[in-house]
């Protein structure tokens, strides 16, 4: 187990709510102190804009900002120039298949996903399909709701161009065997698109080994600020790509009728970008780098297993699934809306997400219209699963009374 009591020191949230089990990693983590100082750091000591100016603050700042860069293409074994920013996984996602999907889909073309994707890993497939009269189709999961090979294996055929999925459900916390899956989609001319969002900071990633086309995270499940998101795309990929958006920064040369851009990634980042967000990232990817992806998946597993023992014993409760890969529960009382345990549970400040989590059709596949999601991370403990139980005792006391 990590040493959770030193690690909350490093999380000045834990000073204003000292009582709180928060369980709703998978939404979004909490901030390290080191994040909030150089955030703040560059709004204090430099505040500039970046790239365009030739004095030493707006030198300082962008040294600041391209290192940041830097920190997150050596996090997942990529190259400067294959990182590019964004407002969120999402938009990063969308920008997929709006430049190389618009670009290279035709009718009749087929896309492969999966029902366990978050909506931004499925939804711009499922409407560039729409608009190019494309083929969607979604492999079948196996009975405890994995993806499989085997699945892909059955559908996966010439005229898929495109395979989307998720590294890690965000509802489930299994592991798409990626790394097994592109090995059989290289048989075949398609695009790999992988949303990492769930997993950048609870497993190793090596886009290299992994030999994905892109990958996409959002900052702020990697310990780093909110509005800004990443994307990874091939090099020989992004140089075929042109300009989504258009603007300042992002050009070389304009002229009345036409224009040339900068090389990537610079020609994909229009105006002024998040700098202290992107300086803020990297040193939460230092920090994950510090306590080890390998110790933060083995500690999500031991308090999963630990959790999982202790509700087994639960009256009325439902788990979705019963062997996760991370540390995500997914679970419901029988008969009582999500909604309404997540309320009852705020009272001893246990903090878990209700709703269908961004995932609405795996929760249609469950037949259900939400559920409860617990999730931990590196300043959980015991302790806090201890305290998940405890609520949800006095939860199941006051919505069954009479029993």
């Amino acid at each position: 187990m990590l040493d959770v009591k030193r690690i909350r020191k490093d999380f000045p949230i834990y000073q204003n709510n000292k009582d709180m089990a928060y369980l709703d990693n998978a939404a979004t983590v909490l901030k390290p102190k080191i994040v909030l100082d150089k955030m703040n750091e560059y709004y204090t000591n430099f505040g500039v804009n970046i790239h365009r100016g030739v004095y030493k603050l707006s030198y300082l700042a962008t040294q600041a900002y391209e290192k940041g860069r830097s920190k997150v293409a050596s996090f997942i074994n990529a190259s400067f120039e294959e990182i590019v920013y964004f407002k969120n996984a999402s938009e990063a996602l969308n920008f997929v298949a709006l430049t190389w999907g618009e670009a290279n889909l035709q009718e009749g073309d087929e896309i492969i996903t999966s029902e366990l994707e978050h909506h931004s890993s499925v939804l711009p497939w499922q409407q560039l399909a729409l608009r190019k009269k494309a083929v969607l189709r979604y492999l079948k999961l196996d009975e405890s709701g994995r993806i499989t090979v085997e699945a892909l294996k059955e559908i996966i055929n010439e005229k898929t161009k495109v395979v989307a999925l998720t590294l890690v459900s965000n509802v489930f916390g299994y592991i798409t065997p990626i790394e097994a899956l592109i090995k059989e989609i290289r048989k075949y001319n398609c695009l790999v698109v992988v949303d990492a969002a769930q997993g950048i900071a609870h497993l190793p990633i090596d886009v290299k080994k992994m030999d994905c086309d892109f990958l996409a995270f959002s900052s702020h499940k990697a310990l780093g600020p909110t509005g800004l998101g990443v994307l990874y795309g091939k090099k020989d990929i992004l140089k075929g790509i042109k300009p989504l958006f258009y603007g300042g920064d992002m050009i070389d040369n304009v002229e009345l009728y036409d224009s040339t851009y900068r090389e990537m990634p610079y020609r994909f980042e229009v105006g002024t970008p998040a700098i202290a967000e992107v300086i803020g990232l990297g040193y939460a990817l230092d920090y994950l780098k510090d306590i080890g992806l390998d110790n933060i998946k083995k500690h999500e597993q031991e308090l999963t297993c630990y959790a999982l023992e202790k509700m087994k014993d639960l009256k009325h409760i439902i788990i979705y699934n019963h062997n996760p890969d991370l540390g995500i529960i997914a679970f419901n009382l029988d008969g009582v809306h999500p909604h309404d345990v997540a309320t009852f549970l705020d009272t001893d400040n246990v903090y878990v997400r209700a709703g269908h989590h961004c995932a609405q059709l795996i929760a249609k596949k469950l037949e259900i219209v939400a559920s409860l999601r617990a999730s931990f991370f590196i300043y959980n403990d015991k302790e806090d699963i201890d305290k998940l139980i405890r609520a949800l005792k006095k939860a199941i006391s006051f919505f069954y009374q009479g029993e």
